[in-house]
Order: C-alpha cells, then sequence, then structure tokens
C-alpha cells in the first residue's frame, strides 16, 4: 500500500536537476508548438478548428472520418509527439531530485502518472489515427494512447501545482497549475461527449487542443517558474 502524501514545511530546491527539468519541460512545450506550426503549414487546408491535431502524424493520403488527410511532414509530429512524452518524464524525475520535501506516496504517483504520460504518447507517435488503423484494428491502440496521455498529462500539471508548495512556490502558479489541469480534463470529457453524441456547439477538435494545450501551457509555465526559484536556490546536487 503507498504511503500518504505527506507536505510539511517547504525544503530548499536543489538548483542543478531544477534547472535541468525546466529545460526539459522548456523544450517540450517549444517542441511541440513549433512542429506543430511546421507540420499543418505543410498540410494543405489543416484547420486548427476542424482537424485533429493526430489527423499531422497521418502518414496516408486519404480520407478518414470525413476528413482530408494530407501530411507530408507526418514524421515531424510524430516526432513531437514521442518527444513530448519522454521530456515531460525526464522534467518530473529531475524536479522530484530537485525537491527533496516531496516523498512517499506523492513520489510515486508523480512519477507513475507521468511513466503513463510517456507510454501513451508513444502509442500516439506509432499508430496513427488513420483509415488503415481502423481497418486493421490497431486505431484503439492510438485512442487509448492518446486518452491516457491527456489524462495523465492533465494530472501531471494538478500534482505539481498540489506539491509545488513544497519547494515554495508562489500561490499564483499553484492556482494556475490546478486550473490547468482541470480545464484539460472537463476538455478531454467534452471531446468524449462530442465524439459520441450528436452536441456539434463547439466542434471536437477545439476540445482535443483545449485538453492538450492545457499540459504545453503547464510545462512552458513551470520551465519559467521553475529557472527563478532555480536561480534563488544554493548549488546543490
Amino acid at each position: 500500500m503507498l504511503a500518504p502524501m505527506r507536505f510539511e514545511t517547504p525544503s530548499p530546491i536543489s538548483r542543478t536537476p531544477a534547472l535541468i527539468a525546466a529545460s526539459l519541460w522548456g523544450a517540450a512545450g517549444v517542441l511541440w508548438l513549433v512542429f506543430e506550426a511546421i507540420t499543418a503549414s505543410a498540410f494543405p487546408g489543416y484547420s486548427y478548428a476542424t482537424n485533429y491535431i493526430s489527423d499531422l502524424g497521418v502518414p496516408d493520403v486519404t480520407v478518414f472520418e470525413g476528413r482530408s488527410i494530407d501530411s507530408p511532414l507526418s514524421a515531424l509530429m510524430n516526432f513531437a509527439f514521442i518527444a513530448q512524452g519522454l521530456l515531460l518524464l525526464g522534467g518530473v524525475i529531475f524536479a522530484l531530485r530537485a525537491a527533496p520535501g516531496v516523498r512517499g506516496g506523492a513520489r510515486t504517483w508523480i512519477l507513475a502518472i507521468a511513466i503513463t504520460h510517456a507510454v501513451g504518447m508513444l502509442l500516439v507517435g506509432i499508430f496513427h489515427g488513420s483509415q488503415q488503423n481502423l481497418e486493421n484494428g490497431l486505431l484503439v491502440l492510438h485512442g487509448l494512447g492518446a486518452a491516457f496521455a491527456i489524462a495523465t498529462g492533465n494530472i501531471t500539471a494538478i500534482l505539481g501545482g498540489i506539491t509545488s508548495h513544497r519547494i515554495a512556490a508562489p500561490s499564483w502558479y499553484r492556482i494556475t497549475s490546478v486550473f490547468l489541469g482541470i480545464f484539460g480534463l472537463i476538455c478531454l470529457v467534452m471531446l468524449a461527449v462530442a465524439s459520441t453524441t450528436s452536441f456539434t456547439a463547439v466542434p471536437e477538435a477545439v476540445w482535443e487542443r483545449g485538453s492538450v494545450y492545457t499540459i504545453i501551457g503547464w510545462e512552458l509555465l513551470t520551465s519559467v517558474s521553475l529557472i527563478a526559484l532555480a536561480r534563488r536556490a544554493p548549488k546543490l546536487a
């Protein structure tokens, strides 16, 4: 049985692993946004409002669920999917090293959730959301990977906000992190509702981006915040 989460008096943050975590999360956020923009620019008629993000990773020229798919730079987006999972996980590992005050059950849960996110993004990057995978039965792996990756990415943001008082993070950061994670999970639920019902008030792709961009936003926010905290911290191992 996991030990209960215990959060007492804030402990000093360790500068070097904190800066590494900040670099990994910052790289994850920037790489995603840049690679997505580049891939979308090469996709004829791509719409951020009506096309799924995963459409960018499909290597086939086809039609899937009524959407025309033609992503000549699909390999770039699939690289971004996989890199996102690995960079978020790497950031979590170093952030936990930087925050010795976060321990016990909290460390176990945060690490397990980050690993699940990385596995989910790996599935998204390998098994595409395509007509071919629908026909051969592999689409379920893409769907499960996306669902787990999005859910755990937003949960990471929530846990990051909850536990950040252990490194004396400012209250605005804690509140913003929790808000981003909750909003992302709400968008994920609405995506599920929109994709399984006749609910059309907001396009499915908008809900999807709402659930994903909260993770990217949290990574960038946390990267900047960690750098600011690390600058005031002693040089510890």
